[in-house]
C-alpha cells in the first residue's frame, strides 16, 4: 500500500518505520527536517508539505500532537484537505471527539473519509508494534487499511460515530493518568511510614492494586531515577483536558477526573510540558519529603 505519512514524532516515527518494515511504500513528511530525513534514510519517499502528499497517494496517516496541528494538517491553507489523490485520512493523533467531528465534516463534502484511529501503549508499543488501536469510521475503509493499522498492534473496532475512537482513547488516557497518580500518593505515604518502595510495588503487582503504573512505569522510570518512560506530561494534560471538555458537553461532572487533572496541572507547571509524564511523581514526593526509589538508588 502507498501511504502518507505526516509527524514523526516520538509515536509517529517507529509506526512509520514499521509500516516500511512491513512492505508499504511510506511517502513522508515533517517540519522537522532531520526527523524527516532519518525516515527517507529507511527507505521512504520524502515530501515538502501535507498538500503535496495529499497530491501523490490515496491513504494519509497522521501521527500529531495536538488539536490545532491536526486542524491545520487537514484543513489548513495547505492542508490535506485540497489534495487531489487523498481518499482517506487515518489520524493516530489525540485530537477529541469534537475535532474529529469537525475534519470528519469538512473532509466528507470532498469525499475524503476520516478514520479516527489513536494509539496507546507509547514509544515501547510503537516499537514493538504491540500498540492498542482504537478505530472509528464507515467499515468499509477501515477494511481497507486494516492491513496497515494491523502492522501497528491490535485493532479495536468503535463504529461509524466520528470521534468515537477519540472518545476511547481519552477515556484511556484518563485511567492511566489516575492510576499514576495514586500510585504515586499510596507510595509516597508507605516510603514516609518507613515500607520499602521496590517491596510495595512488588506487594501491589501481586494483588488486587496492580495497575500499569505499578506493573511498568514505576519499575522502569520511577524506582530508577530515570525518568525517561517516553510520553510527555504536556502532551498527558492536554488529554485529560479534552476529556474534561467533552464531559462539559455530555453536562457530566467528575469530582474524581477533575481532582486527577488539578494533579496533573500542577506537574505541569512544575516540571513543563517536555518533562517525562512521571515526573508527577516528584511534587508527589517532595510534599511527602521522600524519594519512592529502589534501594541505593536515590536521585
Amino acid at each position: 500500500m502507498d501511504i502518507g505519512f505526516i509527524g514523526l514524532g516520538q509515536i509517529g516515527f517507529p509506526i512509520a518505520r514499521r509500516l516500511l518494515e512491513a512492505g508499504h511504500t511510506v511517502v513522508a513528511y515533517d517540519t522537522r527536517p532531520e526527523a524527516q530525513q532519518r525516515l527517507v534514510a529507511l527507505g521512504a519517499r520524502p515530501e515538502t508539505s501535507p498538500r503535496r502528499i495529499a497530491d501523490r497517494v490515496e491513504t494519509v496517516f497522521t501521527s500529531l500532537p495536538s488539536p490545532q496541528a491536526c486542524l491545520e494538517v487537514a484543513l489548513g491553507a495547505g492542508g490535506l484537505v485540497h489534495g487531489s489523490a487523498i481518499s482517506t485520512l487515518v489520524d493516530l493523533s489525540s485530537s477529541g471527539q469534537q475535532v474529529a467531528r469537525r475534519i470528519h465534516a469538512v473532509l466528507a463534502e470532498r469525499q475524503i473519509a476520516l478514520i479516527d484511529s489513536p494509539v496507546s501503549g507509547g514509544v515501547v508499543g510503537a516499537e514493538k508494534g504491540s500498540l492498542a488501536v482504537m478505530v472509528s469510521g464507515l467499515h468499509e475503509r477501515v477494511q481497507a487499511v486494516l492491513p496497515a493499522l494491523e502492522v501497528l498492534g491490535r485493532t479495536f473496532y468503535l463504529g461509524e460515530i466520528p470521534g468515537a475512537a477519540q472518545t476511547m482513547k481519552l477515556i484511556n488516557n484518563m485511567l492511566s493518568a489516575t492510576a499514576l497518580a495514586a500510585t504515586a500518593e499510596a507510595l509516597a505515604l508507605g516510603v514516609k511510614s518507613g515500607l520499602d518502595a521496590q517491596n510495595m510495588i512488588d506487594v501491589l503487582n501481586a494483588g488486587s492494586g496492580a495497575t500499569t503504573a505499578s506493573l511498568d512505569k514505576f519499575p522502569r522510570s520511577v524506582l530508577t531515577g530515570t525518568f525517561d518512560y517516553g510520553f510527555a506530561t504536556g502532551l498527558m494534560v492536554k488529554d485529560l483536558r479534552l476529556y474534561l471538555e467533552e464531559a462539559h458537553e455530555l453536562h457530566m461532572t467528575l469530582s474524581v477526573s477533575e481532582s486527577v487533572e488539578q494533579q496533573w496541572g500542577k506537574t505541569l507547571d512544575r516540571e513543563g510540558a517536555e518533562s517525562d509524564f512521571t515526573c508527577i511523581v516528584k511534587p508527589i514526593e517532595d510534599a511527602a519529603g521522600v524519594k519512592i526509589r529502589a534501594q541505593g538508588l536515590g536521585r
